[in-house]
């Protein structure tokens, strides 16, 4: 059972996708609800549950309008493995192309490092004493006797070997942990990768999880080694940090977890399904573009998969395709792969406010980025209301003069309009200056190439 207060509902989702994207309420909702129903499957009764199918949504819409945004932030909402893969990637070495089914094996991936996260902050403790030890360890090695205790804190004089090494041991403990001795260098033991190189000679019939399994066998039955590495604590605490969690860590339970959670909770992220789309003819690449919907085909209805961390169902991994569909249709796709998007979204162009709602109001939008950037320069960095609205203009006059590649033009025109500001900082404009951005700025920097009918310098 998934845990209610830890699951968003569909309008606090659509609530958190506003702070990153602009307009598409549509789009929004829409899959604010796939995401809420994965929640309502694992919550109904067991015998349901198999039969419910994520309502899988192909959107449509130019480049640049946010449909991969939306995707992007709707798993790190949901704290699900997300994989993007782009279809155009499937043909473009015709029947030698990318296999289709590493989408899948990539999502596992993803499942597996999201899990190993969590647990290693679980276990983060536990591991932070342990490299203590072996810090404090290689700096005062112990001295072990047969018998009883001995008290360190006092204020007595040490009687014994064993009470001073054990007094200095404190005393050295306590400077690990003010960061007294960061760059003090020790020797410390540290795990060498196993070989990796193991050739393979012969048929080409192996699948790529096949032969990762088969190395990663191979790789464990070798033994392990270790060598000596004379390191700074600071270093060594890193590298032992990374060894001892993976110690504490159970990757079995961590395999299992992971499967579970792609199977589940997953979201792969078809971009470019417009480019497998048949235009109609049966020749050439039209083939190689039906062969790629059809070898798609299974895994969006469901289908088992190996990977290397065990066998997953895709029957329920939610699938978000998209397209610009500027030649294609979708209805050019095969019947049974459009079956399987049963919720069409069609995305809307920006406009010039869409725009100046960008650059101002979310949460990681441009000007607050380049804001952040000359602010780690002790540059302040500041735009007016009417600067905003004049890069705005700029940005969806150029889009409607050229090719419209949505929100991305942005990033060009704040790019030319800044250049000059980065490079002179701080050279010539030194710390705690102030940079004010007006519209009179705006034109002087972009007018002259706004007025240039080739606007090639804009073309991405």
């Amino acid at each position: 059972m998934i845990n209610r207060e830890s699951y968003f509902t569909p309008k606090q989702i659509v609530e958190e996708l506003d702070k990153y994207i602009i307009g598409q309420k549509e789009a929004k909702r829409n899959v604010a609800i796939a995401l809420r129903n994965r929640w309502r499957r694992m919550n109904v009764k067991d015998d349901m549950q198999g039969e419910i199918v994520p309502n899988n949504i192909l959107m449509i819409g130019a480049t640049g309008v946010g449909k991969t945004e939306i995707a992007r932030r709707l798993a790190k909402i949901a704290n699900a493995p997300f994989v993007k893969v782009e279809a155009s990637k499937f043909t473009e070495v015709g029947y030698v192309g990318r296999d289709v089914e590493s989408m899948v094996r990539d999502l596992v991936e993803q499942a597996v490092n999201l899990v190993k996260s969590e647990k290693k902050e679980n276990v983060k403790q536990r591991a932070e004493q342990i490299v203590e030890e072996i810090i404090l360890d290689a700096l005062i090695p112990p001295m072990h006797t047969n018998g009883s205790s001995t008290k360190t804190q006092t204020d007595e004089e040490p009687k014994t070997e064993q009470e001073l090494n054990e007094r200095t041991r404190e005393r050295f403990r306590e400077k690990i942990r003010n960061g007294e001795l960061e760059e003090r260098k020790i020797d410390i033991n540290v795990q060498k990768p196993s070989a990796g190189g193991v050739g393979m000679i012969g048929g080409g019939m192996m699948d790529e999880s096949s032969m990762i399994n088969l190395q990663e066998m191979i790789g464990n039955m070798m033994p392990k080694k270790s060598k000596k590495r004379k390191v700074t604590i600071s270093e060594a605490r890193k590298l032992l940090f990374e060894e001892e969690s993976a110690k504490l860590i159970d990757m079995d339970e961590v395999k299992e977890l992971a499967i579970a959670r792609a199977e589940n909770t997953g979201i792969i992220f078809i971009d470019e399904i417009d480019k497998i789309a048949s235009s109609g003819g049966q020749k050439g690449a039209d083939v190689s573009r039906e062969g790629v919907q059809r070898d798609l085909l299974p895994i969006v209805e469901g289908s088992t998969i190996n990977t290397k961390y065990g066998v997953i169902k895709s029957d329920h991994v939610l699938f978000i395709a998209a397209g610009a569909f500027h030649v294609a249709k979708p209805s050019d796709l095969i019947p049974e792969l459009q079956g399987r998007f049963p919720i069409r979204v069609e995305l809307e162009n920006l406009t010039k406010d869409d725009f100046f709602h960008i650059l101002k109001e979310p949460k990681n939008s441009l000007t607050k980025q380049y804001i952040a950037l000359l602010q780690s320069e002790q540059v302040e960095l500041s735009f007016q209301e009417d600067a905003l609205e004049e890069l705005a203009e700029t940005a969806f006059h150029i889009n409607s003069e050229v090719e419209n590649i949505g929100a991305r033009r942005l990033h060009t025109v704040m790019s030319r309009l800044l250049n000059e500001f980065l490079f002179d900082v701080p050279d010539k404009i030194g710390p705690n200056s102030k940079i004010l951005v007006t519209k009179e700025l705006v034109r002087e920097k972009l007018q002259g190439l706004v007025k240039n009918k080739d606007l090639s310098e804009f073309i991405l």
